[in-house]
């Protein structure tokens, strides 16, 4: 009897180590999931500050094109007597969580947004046409969601 007396403690003690692993493991595939989506979701709100200074741009009368000074002027467009609203409103970065955004700004006019995230994205390949810069990217930062005019 005296012999047998710790094997069921190192059998729990291996079970425990066991969970442990398996613990660590579903939690850091959860994590990695969770980022995933928060970089779609970040390609989604940077298209749409891109398609709202596009829509800006392009709803301006006359010949003359203006670009917005401000992320506000993406909220109200009432330049002309059709009042329009390219963005609904100012969208949190997901990234960080924050309603503050990097703009890129060129001649005092606004013309993209980017994240002011340092993370390293996961999303290194296969982005669309207008997102060629984004491959490889050190940082979020490096995504530059900006209009180009044809």
């Amino acid at each position: 009897m005296q012999r047998q007396q710790g094997f069921s403690y190192v059998v729990v003690m291996f079970l425990v180590a066991v969970l442990s692993i398996v613990s660590v493991r579903a939690l850091e595939s959860t994590l990695t999931a969770e980022r995933r989506d928060k970089e779609a979701q970040l390609l989604f709100v940077g298209q749409a500050y891109a398609a709202a200074i596009a829509a800006y741009y392009n709803g301006s009368q006359g010949t003359e094109k203006r670009w917005p000074k401000k992320p506000d002027d993406l909220l109200l467009d009432d330049r002309s007597n059709r009042i329009s609203r390219p963005l609904r409103k100012l969208y949190r970065d997901p990234i960080t969580g924050s309603k503050v955004w990097g703009y890129v700004y060129d001649d005092g006019n606004l013309i993209g947004v980017y994240s002011l995230s340092t993370q390293k994205p996961l999303k290194r390949d296969q982005f669309p046409p207008q997102q060629a810069s984004f491959r490889n990217a050190a940082s979020y930062q490096n995504w530059k969601f900006v209009y180009v005019p044809q």
